[in-house]
């Protein structure tokens, strides 16, 4: 409780608990001619161990407009999930993650991305091991890498955790869509042994705690 307190205090949001309900994912991600559509959109690429999890909380934001896992920071063009996995290409497993910033800012969204996973796990989150599946956060312009740097210096400052943060800050460079069965994962296969013992327990932490940032549609049960 007290991280979370830190966390919401850095940008001013006021901290929500309640009872937790049934969690079911709904797929809120807009068209893309929806989306060209918006008079303003902007684009958020997080990376926090497995991009099955990562885009599971995102997509249930209020004012986040579409989630799409894939491989970000690597040298290797095109790469398969095979290839990623070897740990030999330089992705890491992100996801775009494209917003209204109107309605959800970047520094509500740096709060989630701190708050649902281990940022002092060094090219790992759990049983997920390798480079991976490091934390990072790719920028896309400088205000993205002064808010992302400034929010990284204050944790390591308040001892939210026991260890130095190793997230990576990097500029974002390249973004590769992940084939089409790693998308909508959890809403997809929701009832795999992954989803049940790792996703779904992820989910239910965070919505107790981002419960005024869900979309209206994702509030039953709370």
């Amino acid at each position: 409780m007290l991280k979370m307190i830190i966390l919401m205090g850095f940008i001013g949001i006021n901290l929500v608990s309640c009872a937790q309900g049934p969690v079911k994912i709904k797929n809120r991600n807009m068209t893309d001619e929806q989306i060209h559509s918006m008079s303003a959109v902007d684009t958020a690429t997080f990376a926090e161990g497995c991009f099955w999890c990562t885009e599971a909380v995102f997509q249930q934001l209020h004012g986040v407009v579409k989630v799409q896992s894939g491989y970000a920071g690597g040298h290797v063009p095109n790469p398969t999930y095979e290839e990623v996995c070897t740990g030999t290409t330089g992705h890491a497993e992100a996801c775009n993650i494209i917003y209204d910033p109107s309605k959800i800012s970047y520094d509500e969204l740096l709060a989630v991305f701190w708050y649902t996973h281990d940022p002092t796990q060094l090219n790992r989150q759990g049983n997920d091991e390798g480079t991976q599946y490091r934390s990072a956060i790719f920028f896309h312009n400088n205000t993205q890498m002064e808010k992302a740097e400034s929010y990284k210096k204050k944790l390591d400052a308040s001892g939210s955790w026991n260890k130095p943060i190793v997230t990576s800050i990097e500029p974002f460079t390249n973004f590769y869509p992940a084939e089409k069965y790693h998308q909508d994962y959890y809403e997809q296969h929701g009832g795999q042994p992954y989803c049940q013992f790792v996703i779904r327990p992820k989910l239910e932490k965070f919505r107790k705690a981002f419960k005024n940032f869900l979309k209206e549609s994702d509030k039953s049960g709370l």
